[in-house]
């Protein structure tokens, strides 16, 4: 996955489908080109610490994960492979306890024909897709800042003629369990990588692509609110 994609639902398109219970992220806009360091909104779920209630919310993250841990880097973290996602210490810990799900309407791929760039978009045959995440919370000052990664495998079916890598898109039936908030031990990664690998194969096989015009080539130039951008070129 290169590292751009479209989010066209409303707030409260996003609260009913996901079921929330509030935290509505009222501040979100419809954005056709998401690019790393943006913020997007995320769904999760957090266990209160008294009650042990568990509350699912959509609020806003980076797209650059930054554990605290981590020192600040040029180069931002906004995709984690699925293979190493239970051994790499940037991302170990996160997948144990702090997962979500980063909705999208679909993702941007390129190719190269005559010597240009043609952009791709790919999307599920319905309007949203939701991209397994992880993520992570530190403390610049006196601000917690949330920030996210989209988790990747070995791209496949439509997606895996363009790109070679793709986002790990989960089936509806799968969210709950990839969005508890209780803390995976090892065996227990290792079930779950398992269990969102079959999943999101199954989902790869409903993502269709299109060319789109190559004004989204350039995320810094292009208007993020244009709905044009994923809409197919002519032939």
């Amino acid at each position: 996955m290169c590292g751009r994609f479209a989010m066209d639902k409303e707030t409260n398109d996003l609260i009913e489908e996901f079921v929330l219970d509030g935290n509505d992220y009222r501040d979100w806009s419809v954005s056709y080109s998401i690019a790393p360091t943006d913020t997007v909104p995320i769904v999760r779920e957090r266990r209160d610490k008294d009650s042990g209630e568990v509350t699912r919310t959509v609020e806003p993250a980076v797209w650059d994960f930054h554990p605290a841990f981590l020192k600040d880097s040029k180069r931002p973290n906004f995709n984690a492979r699925i293979e190493t996602l239970a051994t790499n210490g940037l991302w170990k810990r996160a997948f144990a306890s702090s997962r979500c799900l980063v909705p999208m309407r679909g993702y941007y791929e390129w190719s190269e024909r005559d010597g240009l760039k043609i952009p791709h978009f790919l999307h599920g045959p319905d309007d949203l897709l939701a991209a397994a995440g992880i993520v992570a919370v530190r403390k610049v000052d006196d601000e917690w800042i949330v920030s996210t990664a989209i988790v990747t495998r070995e791209a496949r079916d439509t997606s895996g003629a363009v790109h070679d890598r793709m986002p790990v898109f989960l089936p509806a039936d799968d969210w709950a369990d990839w969005l508890n908030p209780a803390p995976l031990d090892a065996p227990a990664m290792d079930e779950t990588i398992v269990r969102i690998t079959t999943a999101s194969e199954r989902m790869a096989r409903e993502v269709t692509e299109y060319e789109v015009d190559r004004r989204v080539n350039n995320s810094r130039t292009v208007d993020p609110a244009d709905p044009t951008l994923v809409a197919p070129v002519s032939a």
